[in-house]
């Protein structure tokens, strides 16, 4: 079931560009609203209620506001990976995403430190498209002996079948928010519950 407050401010402040991208920077992914973040996080608490995690997880940078309140709320750590690998972190597992926004390959790394096979994992992200941000976490957390609990997202794009390639991968758990159906004709489309 779609989140209706969310549902609203997709379609009131959010822009289709150019068949595949939704635009949302005025609310999530650049000026970001706190009010909504919250009102996004219980909506995951909800429906995550009943999985046993002791661990946020997400990817830097789009990820980090909701996942910050979410880990707040259930007060939990957060870890995000992050995209250059800083000099005072010497042992990391390391990956490597392929970023739909910047059309680019980026490594993906996460301290041994904060990633343990003791770990039970809920990954938020803004958005799931194809998956590729999804699948780079699951090689992280299967590189620490981690275990992927869920994977929550703001946003999905149904039509680009990210679901479908986590799916396959085995994660059984995946929650969005709102699903968009079609972004044709500079038009938001959003799933019907």
């Amino acid at each position: 079931m779609s989140m209706k407050v969310l549902c609203d401010r997709i379609l009131s402040d959010g822009r289709s560009l150019e068949g595949v991208i939704l635009k949302v920077d005025k609310f999530i992914n650049h000026q970001m609203d706190p009010y909504l973040m919250k009102q996004v996080a219980v909506e995951f608490i909800r429906r995550f209620s009943d999985l046993h995690v002791n661990k946020i997880l997400t990817v830097e940078a789009s990820g980090i506001a909701p996942s910050i309140m979410l880990g707040y709320l259930m007060e939990l750590p957060v870890v995000f990976a992050k995209k250059r690998q800083p000099s005072t972190m010497k042992d990391a597992y390391v990956t490597t995403v392929h970023s739909f926004t910047k059309q680019s390959d980026c490594h993906l790394i996460i301290s041994h430190e904060y990633l343990t096979a003791e770990d039970h994992v809920l990954f938020i992200d803004d958005f799931l498209a194809y998956g590729n941000a999804g699948i780079a976490v699951l090689d992280l957390c299967r590189q620490a002996g981690a275990t992927i609990e869920g994977m929550g997202f703001i946003i999905e794009k149904e039509m680009l079948h990210g679901r479908e390639l986590l799916q396959a991968e085995g994660i059984n758990r995946i929650e969005s928010l709102a699903i968009i159906d079609s972004l044709a004709n500079d038009t938001i489309h959003i799933k019907e519950d």
